[in-house]
């Protein structure tokens, strides 16, 4: 038997069943190039939440909603077919944000890599026009 639990085995099966389809059997200009993230199966297997990702802006966004909101009767046929249950999930379609927040802490780590070595590049620089900091060797006087 396979490890997991169901609702995950259950969900990967439909998120590769729907991926398939929306490349090669969904012919809705306004899909674009949307690729599904993960499906997310409730314990009861009757409702799946489908996130997917896609490129564009806000407005190219909204058209992919639109799009798989018209397609979803054919898409739950489609997976009704492939994916053997004794009811089929109701399919909800959310915009998966984490691969954008994913990006987003990406840039900013990025960000602050450069901020440290620029720090250390002018810290090094400052050492070399004959600031001295000591000898940790030495005793402070008085001490």
């Amino acid at each position: 038997m396979a490890q997991g639990s169901r609702p995950d085995r259950v969900g990967e099966q439909i998120r590769q069943t729907l991926g398939e389809l929306l490349t090669r059997e969904v012919h809705d200009p306004g899909i674009g190039f949307v690729t599904v993230t993960r499906v997310k199966v409730s314990p009861d297997l009757q409702l799946a939440r489908v996130y997917y990702t896609q490129l564009g802006d806000e407005a190219a966004r909204q058209a992919t909603r639109r799009a798989l909101d018209r397609a979803l009767p054919f898409l739950r046929r489609q997976v009704g077919r492939h994916v053997r249950l004794r009811r089929v999930p109701e399919l909800v379609f959310h915009f998966d944000e984490s691969v954008e927040n994913q990006e987003r802490i990406e840039r900013i780590l990025i960000d602050l890599d450069e901020e440290r070595r620029a720090r250390g590049l002018a810290g090094e620089q400052s050492d070399d026009d004959g600031e001295s900091g000591g000898s940790d060797d030495e005793p402070e006087p008085g001490a």
